[in-house]
Order: structure tokens, then C-alpha cells, then sequence
């Protein structure tokens, strides 16, 4: 994967909190702070360049860019962390207030057709048969009408923590899916599986509000 258009876009609007972060849930002082960041750059660009490109139809594509800056932050940190401090810094660092705005505009369309369509079109697209690094899933809608389930039976973030051995601590970026959904104000979300636990699948659950 070239490291332009969306790795350098989400480096620079994640930069920040990443970096302030680091203070706030893990103790570092500015100049630690800054000196993690600065490693982080250049694993996380190496992490890029080392990954194939992305379908254009994939919508998945934004999610192994956030798993490798997470992953590079992590790399670059004086002590590795633990699963549930590394979930407060994953999520404090992703749900800016950008980020959450953006998540209550598409809260509008949760559920619409447009977003049913779009949810079986990934389903078929089956992109982790060509790519190790993208997502595979069926899309299940609930007979009482009430949501849908996406299920995924291949995961990248699995994929790229195992290459980055880091695997142990992907629970950590599994559970930003409720903090999307909770943002979104249409949905509640509801999982009893994931892969990273050792379950047959990844559930997602969106029931609606």
C-alpha cells in the first residue's frame, strides 16, 4: 500500500490525540510523548508500505490504516501495555470530536436502504480471499426487524496484530465497536463472539434504538 491519500490523512487528524494520550492514559511527559510519536511515524509508515493495496469496492480499508497506527504507537511505547489500559487510550485517541460528529451524520442513514445495500454488497465482495488483510463477512437481518448483523469469518486487524505480534492485545481494538455504534445514536450494539477471543466468528450487532 502506497503511503498516500487516506494513511497520511488519518496520520494527521490522529496525530494529536495519540500523542496527548500518551500522557493522559499511560503517564509520559511531553518530550516521552513526542519521542514516541516520532518512532510511531516511521513504523507506521513502514507498516503501510508493507501492505497490499485495497480494492477500490473494499470498504475496509480505513480499519487496517487505524490498526497499523495503533500498532505502531504500541511498538514505539517504552513498556508494553496492558488489554484494558490499551482500550481507554485506543478509544480516547479515535473518538475525537470530529470523529464523533462524523459518526451522528451517518447515524441518519443507519438502517435506510442505501445502508442495507451497502452491507450486502460487502458481504459478496468476499475481499480476504485475495487479500489476507481485509475483512470477510455475511450480512444477516433480524426477523423481527429490529437490525442486522454483519459476521465476519476473516478479520485484517487479526491478520496485521498477528504479523505485528501484538495479537494478545487486539481485544483492545475490538471494543472500539461499541463506541462507534454508541456515537452514532441509532444503534446499540450487541456481540457475543469475537476471533481475537478465540470465537468461531466476529458478530456485530446493530439493534435499533
Amino acid at each position: 500500500m502506497k503511503y498516500m491519500g487516506m494513511p497520511v490523512a488519518l496520520w494527521a487528524v490522529f496525530t494529536r490525540s495519540f500523542r496527548k494520550n500518551l500522557e493522559t492514559c499511560f503517564g509520559l511527559n511531553a518530550t516521552e510523548a513526542k519521542e514516541v510519536t516520532r518512532k510511531a511515524k516511521v513504523r507506521y509508515k513502514k507498516i503501510i508500505r508493507e501492505l497490499p493495496e485495497f480494492e477500490k469496492e473494499d470498504r475496509f480499508k480505513m480499519n487496517i490504516v487505524s490498526c497499523a497506527m495503533i500498532g505502531a504507537f504500541v511498538l514505539s511505547m517504552p513498556k508494553r501495555p496492558d488489554v484494558k489500559t490499551l482500550t481507554n487510550y485506543y478509544r480516547d485517541s479515535s473518538m475525537t470530536p470530529l470523529v464523533s460528529w462524523f459518526f451522528r451524520q451517518s447515524g441518519k442513514l443507519k438502517f435506510s436502504e442505501k445502508d442495507r445495500q451497502q452491507m450486502q454488497k460487502t458481504a459478496r465482495l468476499k475481499a480476504a480471499d485475495r487479500n489476507p488483510f481485509s475483512w470477510n463477512m455475511d450480512y444477516f437481518e433480524y426477523p423481527d426487524g429490529s437490525g442486522y448483523e454483519a459476521r465476519f469469518y476473516k478479520c485484517g486487524i487479526c491478520a496485521l496484530m498477528k504479523k505485528l505480534g501484538l495479537y494478545d492485545l487486539t481485544p483492545a481494538l475490538c471494543h472500539l465497536d461499541y463506541d462507534m455504534s454508541e456515537a452514532t445514536g441509532a444503534s446499540v450494539f450487541v456481540r457475543e463472539y469475537t476471533l481475537a477471543s478465540g470465537g468461531p466468528y466476529c458478530d456485530c450487532g446493530y439493534k435499533k434504538k
